[in-house]
């Protein structure tokens, strides 16, 4: 198996983790009900082991992971900011939350699907990931 495929899949999954937390950490600062935080605080911690193994992964390959463009945080800043201006509710947060995991679960499937060779440990990691945002809808679908 070609270890490029597997270390851009790689960079993909750590990709999305940090956004996802960073994407929680920018939403959980216009979250007033205590419930509401303590599930994001759940799930920013989850996505803080996800990219702990990915950085393991890493290891085995002797490489480092890609660092996302300041663009992107950018971006995902202002996309909070824009969608909590007029409506800070926990169920409008809560259906953010839950677009930003369903675009997560669609792009590891693809990865999934269009990769059948990938090493084992990183299509287990892949699986783990989209089990990993599946969680994550259900639990938010409560604040719907």
């Amino acid at each position: 198996m070609d270890e490029n495929i597997n270390l851009t899949i790689l960079n993909e999954i750590a990709k999305a983790a940090k956004m996802g937390m960073e994407s929680i950490s920018y939403v959980t600062e216009k979250v007033g009900d205590e419930n509401m935080k303590e599930n994001l605080s759940t799930q920013y911690n989850g996505y803080g082991n996800i990219v702990e193994k990915v950085n393991g992964q890493f290891e085995t390959y002797g490489e480092v992971p890609d660092e996302a463009p300041a663009r992107d945080k950018m971006m995902s800043w202002m996309g909070v900011q824009m969608n909590t201006i007029t409506d800070k509710s926990n169920s409008h947060i809560a259906e953010m939350m839950i677009q930003g995991n369903i675009m997560g679960i669609v792009e590891c499937q693809k990865l999934i699907n269009h990769n059948p060779y990938v090493d084992e440990p990183v299509k287990n990691l892949l699986h783990e990931f989209v089990t990993f945002q599946n969680n994550n809808i259900e639990k938010m679908k409560e604040f719907l």
